[in-house]
């Protein structure tokens, strides 16, 4: 498969703007040959307003003065694909060429005409803003922030800035610019049990400030073309890395699933999911032990990830020391805590046994392999407490529910509610809830030892796991367990690139760096519930202003009332 259709094109240094839905804000090369013309001029808007809404007479404006444009930019799975040794160097030199060139201030002369509307395919200028340091948590006040397409140019103190390429400025007084947060467990097409997916998951995604996600189960060609849409600008969306389908055991459970009952039947899955552009594996619960060493040794052989479920037929120290990346839902975490792990792998795993059982020895101790082998923890806590809690929660009157098609709730949800709730057997809502406590000691524990974490949900297969809302949900809980909300973020920024090996692509407001940003109005350093805040979204350089955020609300709430049927 080609890098342009699996990831995106590589675009040239002159890209018309594609207008989606008359709110969309895309970067559009001018000026190609360094060709010299008359300045051209700023109009400035607040981050509230609509594009349409800009420009005329007495606004402020800056200088732009014409120049050449670098614009040739692969994605960053193509990019970190492409072998070739002279990249990092050409595209740092790139960089820093556009650096240079954006750290000036110019002041606009008042004689200077003012133009008409700017044209919505002007890069943008990001004024006045805090940047929140992802690293640090320091707060960089009074920010200018320079997007020319799809990347971050320039940052910098306010009236230091240049430009080489047409701009329209925004005006982010009193707001806070954290990178797009990512949902690290997400199942964006799940065989017939989520109708009309698409027009729920990918908007509601934006529209909460998620620009990114990895996708932990589904049929590949549909995520892959859904994928090819959104880099092409003829769809919203995140960014996606996808497992395609899960493999699990003789007798998978789920849609989009590979039937593993042998060695041979695991090295035959990976080969295939690699050889058809996945760009990672999932495991599942019900894979034979033979097997699942087999999928190990196989995903290295074929260099590609192994992700997911410490099957039920494994220890989490043996996945650990394979080289299992991540680890979901803390699986395998209670039975490695515990002197009868052993017994745990015959089956009879109840919660009130992991509660009586735990032992703080055999936790720490795995604590520190899991540290020392830096495996990656996605405990999709929002959707444990959801799964714990079925029988004493009433989320169909929560106001997000009108985002969520009928045929889910009734059906899919339905469903597992019944299948969830009917297996709590003896575990009754007091020692449930005591489990739930346990959980978020137990990842504190792991935090404080130094293992990695990702904020992920499980949406939708989650019950009322509300597509995007819920990731905010999962950053509340990981401070809920001890982490700062700083430690919070990073499990949603910083983290996720760290995870792909793309710290230089994305995950930070950086030159460099992709143009995904989330401008709140207040400091989610201070209050980690300050996400939800969202003044907007700039995804892949393309910028949602909150009335353009409030309309992809609008057009869920209408596709769910509607009730969709797929369309792959």
């Amino acid at each position: 498969m080609e890098l342009r259709e699996k990831n995106g094109e590589a675009r040239g240094s002159l890209f018309e703007a594609i207008p989606m839905d008359g709110f969309l804000v895309r970067a559009k090369q001018h000026n190609l040959h360094g060709s010299t013309g008359p300045r051209a001029e700023i109009p400035t808007r607040r981050c509230s307003e609509t594009p349409a809404s800009v420009g005329g007479a007495g606004l402020n404006h800056w200088t732009i003065l014409p120049g050449p444009s670098f614009a040739s930019r692969l994605s960053p799975v193509a990019r970190n694909r492409l072998q070739s040794s002279s990249m990092p160097l050409l595209r740092h030199l790139l960089f820093a060429i556009l650096a240079f060139a954006a750290l000036h201030v110019v002041s606009a002369d008042a004689q200077t005409p003012a133009l008409p509307d700017p044209d919505p395919g002007a890069s943008l200028v990001l004024t006045d803003l805090t940047v929140v340091d992802i690293r640090t948590g320091a707060l960089h006040t009074s920010q200018t922030v320079v997007i020319d397409h799809d990347h971050i140019i320039a940052v910098s103190a306010a009236g230091s800035a240049k430009l080489t390429v047409k701009a329209e400025r925004v005006d982010c007084t009193g707001l806070f610019a954290i990178p797009g947060l990512w949902d690290m467990h997400v199942h964006l097409s799940f065989g017939d049990w989520f109708p009309g997916a698409k027009e729920i998951l990918l908007p509601l995604f934006i529209a909460n400030g998620i620009t990114g996600v990895r996708d932990m189960g589904s049929d590949l060609d549909v995520v892959q073309s859904w994928r090819s849409d959104i880099n092409a600008g003829r769809l919203v969306g995140p960014r996606i890395f996808t497992s395609g389908p899960m493999l699990d055991g003789p007798k998978p459970r789920f849609p989009n699933s590979v039937a593993i009952a042998t060695p041979d039947d695991a090295r035959r899955g990976v080969a295939d999911l690699k050889h058809h552009g996945a760009d990672f594996i999932k495991l599942q619960s019900l894979i034979p032990r033979e097997a699942v060493f087999a999928i190990a040794d196989e995903a290295k052989k074929q260099n590609i990830p192994f992700e997911g479920h410490v099957p039920d037929s494994v220890r989490a120290s043996e996945m650990s020391a394979a080289g299992m990346k991540s680890f979901e839902h803390l699986i395998g975490i209670f039975e490695g805590s515990s002197p009868a792990e052993d017994d745990f792998l015959k089956g009879n795993k109840t919660e009130s046994r992991f509660l009586a059982t735990f032992d703080s020895a055999h936790a720490r101790s795995l604590a520190s392999l899991l540290a020392q082998n830096q495996t990656w923890q996605c405990p999709t806590l929002v959707w444990e407490r959801g799964g714990n809690l079925l029988d004493i929660t009433d989320l169909s009157k929560d106001t997000r529910a009108k985002y969520v098609p009928a045929s889910w709730k009734n059906t899919t949800w339905k469903r597992f509610t019944d299948e969830i709730t009917q297996g709590y057997g003896n575990d009754d809502l007091t020692i449930r809830k005591k489990f739930l406590a346990k959980e978020l000691e137990i990842v504190h524990l792991l935090h404080e030892k130094g293992v990695p974490f990702l904020a992920g949900t499980d949406t939708p297969p989650g019950v009322y796991i509300f597509p995007g809302f819920s990731l905010h949900e999962e950053l509340q809980r990981f401070v809920s367990a001890g982490f700062t909300p700083l430690e919070a973020l990073q499990t949603a920024t910083l983290n996720p690139a760290r995870f792909f090996n793309l710290e230089d692509q994305f995950g930070a407001i950086e030159p460099g760096k992709l143009a995904d940003i989330v401008l709140l109005h207040a400091n989610p350093v201070e209050d980690i519930s300050n996400t939800q805040k969202i003044a907007a979204v700039i995804c892949n350089g393309h910028y949602f202003s909150r009335q353009a955020l409030d309309k992809l609300f609008i057009q869920v709430e209408s596709s769910a009332k509607n009730e969709p049927t797929p369309r792959h």
